[in-house]
């Protein structure tokens, strides 16, 4: 690959990079705001869905490892939102120390509601692009990802 080729792709990853960096921003500012008299923040109802989502109870650090983030930070989360109702400890059989993590009642309710949210939310934000197009930044973003979580594997066919 020529010079000039390898510096206009490494322009365009940096490209890709920046924008996500700032589209992470402003959907996590959004999410603030749409959960916020909820009680939650984007990062809370993101534990909320790990934890929802999964179809077996899960400890932090499987919560920490489906979002991407710390153990440490996760922990930190979930213990706020334990003390705050929305969700308990209940011991691990597989582990004596990493406790399995559930959501109350309340933690449901309010996963429920910042949910019934999100559906217009996305629609309104999407409307007049295609299926197509969103699919394709989908993948885009997924390949990248997997990229950054599996260096060693490349995707040349991308």
């Amino acid at each position: 690959m020529s010079t000039a080729v390898t510096a206009a792709l490494t322009d365009l990853v940096t490209d890709l990079v920046l924008e996500t960096f700032r589209l992470n921003g402003r959907l996590l500012a959004e999410g603030d705001a749409l959960v916020a008299d909820l009680g939650l923040t984007s990062a809370r109802w993101q534990v909320l869905g790990a934890i929802a989502l999964s179809p077996v109870p899960i400890s932090v650090a499987h919560i920490a490892r489906n979002m991407g983030l710390t153990r440490q930070a996760v922990q930190r989360l979930v213990n706020e939102m334990a003390a705050d109702g929305l969700l308990r400890f209940e011991p691990n059989p597989h582990h004596r120390r990493a406790k399995l993590v559930l959501l109350t009642s309340r933690g449901q309710a309010a996963y429920d509601a910042a949910m019934q949210r999100q559906g217009p939310w996305a629609a309104n934000l999407m409307g007049g692009m295609s299926a197509e197009r969103i699919e394709a930044a989908t993948e885009t973003l997924r390949a990248v990802r997997e990229r950054l979580e599996h260096p060693e594997k490349g995707d040349d066919n991308a």
